[in-house]
């Protein structure tokens, strides 16, 4: 469904990824983990047409992502990142019916379907309770949650995650990956994301992608790829790996390897 092949990026004319494929599987979480400077948001913003590549190409559904014109690949991605800026006295209802504008004409104005899915949106992500509020009241997890409605009223095929949670407490971490592993389930949504934590990225991802110094080092389903040997590769970290539950992992940090 999304499929990236020799796909190469650089930053000030210096090749920071070179020559990498990755294929994304339809209706699955997909978690792309790695220590600072890996590369995982960079690879996310190839992935999503943020980044522009330097070479290479980017299909989804078979199509080259750049024959794409920028409305229609609206439509079909959205994009929820650690920060997101929008003016601080928009009301929460307002800033999720902008999901609808890809689906819209110029001066189009939103019909009784488009209400129904800011509606569903907002129910989907538990902030009915908000929708009359400016953003600027919102703590940092409710603030996820809307930018999260936002991209759910585009009704992408596929939902991009770069570090959603990385600033939220350990509640609100928990809550929104709970949030996403469910819109993954009940919409059949495809989700791209970036997470810090590896235990967080095995417990609700199905598949893994591995990244050091711009390299893909492993990928494939999470309860198959991560152990203590490809952690202490990539993370310079020793620990060991325990099964906390049929088929979960978890890994446990023991020193640093320098």
């Amino acid at each position: 469904m999304l499929i990236g092949k020799n796909i190469s990026f650089s930053y000030d004319d210096k090749e920071f990824i070179n020559n990498l494929d990755i294929k994304i599987e339809k209706g699955k979480i997909t978690t792309i983990i790695g220590p600072n400077g890996s590369g995982k948001s960079t690879l996310l913003g190839m992935l999503c047409s943020v980044n522009k590549i330097k070479n290479g190409c980017i299909y989804i559904d078979g199509k080259n992502i750049i024959n794409y014109k920028s409305k229609l690949l609206a439509q079909i991605i959205a994009t929820v990142y650690q920060q997101n800026n929008v003016p601080e006295d928009i009301v929460v209802e307002d800033l999720v019916a902008y999901g609808r504008i890809p689906h819209k004409g110029y001066f189009e104005k939103n019909n009784e379907n488009d209400y129904k899915i800011i509606e569903w949106a907002i129910k989907s992500t538990n902030v009915e309770h908000l929708k009359n509020k400016p953003i600027s009241h919102l703590s940092g997890g409710e603030k996820q949650r809307v930018f999260i409605a936002l991209a759910l009223a585009q009704k992408p095929k596929v939902l991009f995650l770069d570090e959603p949670n990385t600033y939220l407490d350990i509640f609100n971490q928990i809550e929104l990956l709970e949030l996403v592993k469910k819109l993954n389930e009940e919409n059949n949504i495809t989700v791209v994301m970036v997470l810090h934590d590896i235990n967080q990225a095995v417990k609700y991802s199905d598949n893994l992608v591995i990244m050091k110094n711009g390299k893909i080092m492993k990928f494939g389903k999470s309860e198959d790829i991560i152990n203590a040997e490809i952690i202490e590769s990539v993370y310079n970290v020793k620990g060991i790996v325990t099964e906390v539950a049929e088929n979960e992992k978890y890994f446990i940090p023991i020193s640093v390897v320098h």
